[in-house]
């Protein structure tokens, strides 16, 4: 009996920050009504959600829409006394704490649970996949509000489909071989620990294989980039994204600027179409990965 394994033909690409600002939702709803994308996460507590809402659940059926959990960037959707005081939600080196003590802890759990209220009452729909914004749903932190939010809306006991949920780690020898942003990747990785391990043990499938980090550099060749994101594939392999266009709201509450319209220009060029005839990865949707 043979032990070859045939390398992974299929990903799923998934825009990270609808509703970030209006023009990366305009970017973003560009992109699906094009397919080219496998679907596309939604920041709930930032004020441009409401009026993208409509736009971004027009695509259910046609792409995954999920939701971008956010504890790091704008307003917390309600009371945070201890990590948001001002309403302001805490940069992500907070949240990197080990140690949130239990009324951190639940002012984090009681934010998913909004975000995820939200995205429900707008969308019209539980979401497709759950991630976070700067990757936070996976910190030490962070992990057992999470799942204990997510016990409110999927019980262990009951059956019935649920979310996805994204493990933004691979190994290294498929970090090393992307050769992109490795440091960032491995820092990410190790972060992430057994949150795939812990996600199944509650129910939960993730992807196996992921790519897509970027040093946010506009000197570099994106399409270069991208075609590393598609070598040494796990076996539900996983591809983030920032498209976007860039506006004022945008340079108020976030650094990742010139590159956003690059990334977005090449997903509708016929380079992003060739780089994936040429690598034989079919894009697909994320319950298509397993």
């Amino acid at each position: 009996m043979s032990r070859f394994t045939p390398r992974p033909t299929h990903f799923a690409l998934v825009a990270d920050d609808f509703a970030l600002s209006p023009s990366v939702s305009r970017a973003i709803l560009a992109l699906l009504a094009a397919d080219r994308l496998s679907g596309a996460g939604a920041m709930t507590n930032r004020p441009f959600w409401k009026e993208g809402a409509r736009d971004f659940a027009a695509f259910a059926g046609r792409a995954d829409l999920g939701l971008h959990l956010n504890l790091t960037a704008g307003e917390a959707l309600g009371p945070m006394p201890r990590l948001a005081p001002g309403g302001e939600l805490p940069p992500a080196q907070t949240l990197l704490q080990k140690g949130l003590d239990r009324q951190a802890s639940a002012e984090v759990e009681a934010e998913i649970i909004r975000q995820l209220q939200a995205f429900i009452e707008r969308a019209g729909r539980l979401p497709d996949f759950i991630d976070g914004h700067q990757h936070v749903h996976v910190l030490p932190g962070v992990r057992r509000a999470l799942f204990a939010a997510l016990e409110r809306f999927w019980p262990k006991d009951v059956a019935g489909p649920r979310p996805w949920l994204r493990d933004p780690a691979d190994t290294p020898g498929r970090i090393l071989a992307r050769g992109v942003a490795a440091q960032k990747a491995l820092t990410v990785a190790a972060l992430a620990l057994g949150f795939r391990r812990l996600a199944h043990r509650h129910g939960f499938s993730t992807n196996h294989g992921f790519a897509g980090f970027s040093a946010f550099d506009p000197t570099r060749d994106y399409a270069a980039d991208f075609s590393t994101y598609l070598a040494a594939p796990g076996d539900a392999h996983l591809v983030m994204c920032h498209p976007g266009f860039v506006d004022d709201e945008l340079r108020a509450v976030d650094t990742v600027l010139e590159t956003r319209p690059r990334e977005h220009e090449f997903l509708l060029s016929a380079r992003f179409t060739d780089l994936c005839a040429e690598a034989r990865m079919e894009r697909v949707r994320l319950a298509t990965l397993v």
